[in-house]
């Protein structure tokens, strides 16, 4: 047989050592890192890699697109925080991919992107898909590798899978192209061992946890704000708020990592907290548009930053921490904990008196939500669905949210401690695909998407993909045939000049039966907890809830649709250009 052949020798992993091919080597070095499954569309280019996998028990999820396939091997890495992987084809197959890379590339998520290309003796001759797919990418990935040697192959996939779990910076995704000739070639001995990687801690120096020590004893009302990686330590978190006194905030990034029902964690009192902290304590957070940028016209007490994270995107971007801790979240806080940490002199009576305001506003949310304003035009409340979805999940579920206006009104009032949504690129279309993989992942677990009928539009097709993959999801549209919160905007700021905004209806149900998917519809309030009940128990399922356009959502109100100059709220935008017209708006001192 010839050498060149697949299947001409036995697997990597065998007594014998080198694998048959490149496509082998790369299945077999894909084996070695943990993964399970692989994210992807058919495509002629890649299917030597396929067959690899499929032959070492690798199971191969196929999506409709491959802006989904991404969007699934981003859910997975986000889930269980570890490397996941897509594998997309040539040409259209990678253009497709990159609107979901450059999702997971500004969430941090370690996605590996492997892709081909025309076979290298067609290079520049105008081969079929032949594109320069590494420029494409590059701004979007944390490394790109183009591989055209088979004695690279091995030592190019580790380095990449180095900078997407962030070994020497921000976590994200990266990318790695193979000459689809290549694929078929004998692999090359391997130099060395390949075990797999995982994020190294990083313990903290020292000095910098005593310096660190001082700062929060001397601070009277600390505030912690978490980013990501805080979901992999909730434990030492819990510890660290509870010896500091601190409150605490989370951000879409964060949410899970600590229980709501905990008194410090005040998310209704945001504004406040983060007004009057005077130390605002990062723990490998970015102070990105959800942080104010970390403006002292936002932060306008905050004396001091402590700033704790692996990397300068989350000790020194924007604002420069006072105190600087370059660790590991879980090496910090344990490090903190050890020697300490907490107030000389803590404002007790603020602290009480920000958690009694936080529970207020929380206990008035409640009871809105069970009595939500009426609408005229017959539509439920947002408020009226996300009650009735809060009553049918668990403590175990996990919620994904998609859309714009929807999403808004979930953030303060869906309740569920494992949440994924459409994250800082703000990118429609992740509710499907994120719920497959979710339940794929998970499959003991209730997973369900609560999605915008135009976010719907994206990947609705990823549906029939639930179905085929046997992923139990529950999808529910809140569907008022608009992009609602621009449509709302143009209402309020463009003289009432609706401009395609409005959409045509859309027989969701019907949709969903017609791809295998159990279909249901509610009008109203009723029908709305029957068929929830029903789409639980006959998942896949969706549901179509007749929705309201008339409430105005939060975001709407705070300005998000207007896109303010300086901040992504109009409040902050204000306080910060009053800030900048001040007599002293250089000396960041004294503004303090």
């Amino acid at each position: 047989m010839p050498a060149t052949e697949p299947n001409a020798e036995p697997k990597a992993g065998s007594d014998t050592g080198t694998p048959s091919t490149v496509a082998a080597a790369i299945a077999e070095y894909l084996c070695g890192q943990g993964i399970e499954r692989v994210f992807s569309l058919p495509g002629s280019h890649m299917k030597p890699i396929w067959a690899e996998l499929a032959e070492r028990g690798v199971r191969i999820v196929t999506a409709r697109h491959e802006v989904a396939a991404v969007h699934m091997a981003q859910a997975e890495a986000d889930l269980r925080h570890r490397l996941a992987v897509a594998i997309v084809t040539t040409g259209p197959g990678l253009t497709n991919a990159v609107t979901g890379i450059g999702c997971a590339f500004l969430a941090g998520s370690p996605v590996l992107v492997i892709s081909t290309r025309p076979p290298d003796e067609q290079a520049g001759m105008g081969a079929l898909e032949e594109i320069d797919q590494a420029a494409i990418v590059r701004p979007v990935c944390r490394a790109v590798e183009v591989v055209r040697s088979r004695r690279h192959v091995v030592d190019r996939l580790d380095r990449a899978v180095s900078a997407a779990l962030g070994d020497d910076g921000p976590s994200g995704p990266v990318y790695v192209e193979f000459g689809s000739e290549l694929l078929r070639q004998a692999a090359a001995p391997l130099y060395t061992t390949y075990p797999r990687r995982t994020r190294a801690r990083r313990p903290p120096d020292p000095a910098a946890v005593g310096r660190a020590v001082d700062a929060i004893a001397a601070s009277r009302r600390p505030l912690v704000l978490a980013g990501r990686e805080a979901l992999t330590v909730p434990g030492p978190l819990a510890e660290f708020v509870r010896t500091t006194g601190a409150l605490y905030l989370d951000t879409r990034a964060s949410r899970g990592a600590l229980s709501e029902d905990i008194p410090s964690f005040v998310p209704a009192a945001r504004a406040r907290v983060m007004a009057e902290a005077d130390l605002v304590i990062t723990v490998g957070r970015q102070l990105d548009f959800e942080a104010a940028y970390g403006s002292p016209a936002v932060f306008t007490a905050a004396e001091r930053f402590l700033r704790i994270g692996r990397n300068s995107e989350e000790v020194q971007a924007n604002r420069r921490g006072d105190v600087e801790l370059r660790a590991d979240p879980r090496s910090a806080l344990d490090a903190l904990v050890t020697a300490g940490a907490e107030p000389v002199d803590l404002d007790r009576e603020w602290r009480e008196d920000v958690m009694r305001g936080n529970a207020g506003k929380r206990r008035r949310l409640g009871e809105t939500m069970r009595a939500p304003a009426a609408v005229a035009d017959d539509g439920l409340h947002p408020h009226e669905v996300i009650r009735a979805l809060n009553e049918h999940i668990d403590d175990a579920a996990i919620v994904i949210v998609d859309g714009g206006d929807i999403l808004s009104w979930s953030r303060s009032s869906l309740n569920t401690p494992t949440y994924l949504d459409l994250g800082p690129f703000g990118c429609l279309g992740v509710g499907v695909p994120f719920a497959v993989s979710a339940s794929l992942n998970h499959p003991d677990r209730t997973v369900v998407a609560l999605v915008g009928d135009g976010a719907l539009g994206f990947n609705v097709m990823e549906l029939e993909t639930a179905v085929r993959e046997g992923a139990r999801v529950v999808v529910v549209v809140a569907d008022n045939s608009a992009w609602n919160i621009e449509r709302a905007d143009q209402v309020l700021h463009y003289q009432g000049q609706v401009m395609g905004t409005e959409l045509g209806p859309c027989a969701w149900d019907r949709l969903a039966e017609s791809l295998g998917v159990a279909g249901y519809r509610a009008d109203n309030a009723d029908e709305l907890d029957a068929a929830l009940g029903a789409a639980f128990a006959h998942a896949p399922a969706l549901v179509a809830v007749r929705v309201s356009r008339e409430p105005i959502s939060p975001d709407t109100r705070s300005g998000l649709a207007l896109v303010p100059e300086y901040h992504v709220l109009t409040a902050w935008d204000e306080a910060e250009q009053a800030w900048l017209s001040g007599p002293r708006h250089g000396d960041v001192e004294s503004h303090r």
